[in-house]
């Protein structure tokens, strides 16, 4: 079975989100019912795997208590940026972004620790995209 093009984001989506944990999150942050916490660089990393001319958007959050780092992507069409964000529900409602960057790919610069986990969280949604395409026929 093969999926169209529109079909896949929403796949995508459930992929991560089945796949997150403590593992794949930063400094393995875990908070009951907020499955995104902590896990918006390595899901912006599988994004940019899978739509290669998206960006990673590097920005700070006003979450209405403090100020928080957060990682996203963006697709660049024509003039205008196109914000994709599949871990923004880690955050309360009402937070904003209070500025941005595009983080070139060549300054990544990922720790160790990083990579792994984003192999990891890659891994675990390349097998939960198979599993569901096996599913699916």
């Amino acid at each position: 079975m093969h999926l169209h093009r529109q079909e896949f984001m929403p796949r995508l989506r459930e992929a991560l989100t089945a796949s997150w944990d403590k593992q794949t999150a930063y400094m393995g942050v875990e908070e009951i019912g907020n499955a995104a916490l902590g896990q918006c660089y390595p899901t912006s990393r599988v994004v940019q795997h899978y739509y290669p001319k998206t960006e990673i958007f590097k920005g700070t959050v006003w979450t209405g208590e403090a100020l928080e780092v957060h990682f996203w992507n963006g697709l660049r069409l024509g003039d205008e940026w196109y914000h994709i964000d599949l871990t923004w529900q880690q955050f309360p409602v009402g937070s904003v972004v209070q500025e941005f960057v595009v983080i070139e790919r060549r300054e990544l610069n990922d720790s160790e620790g990083t990579v792994i986990r984003c192999a990891l969280l890659l891994k675990r949604v390349e097998d939960y995209i198979k599993a569901s395409l096996s599913v699916a026929m």
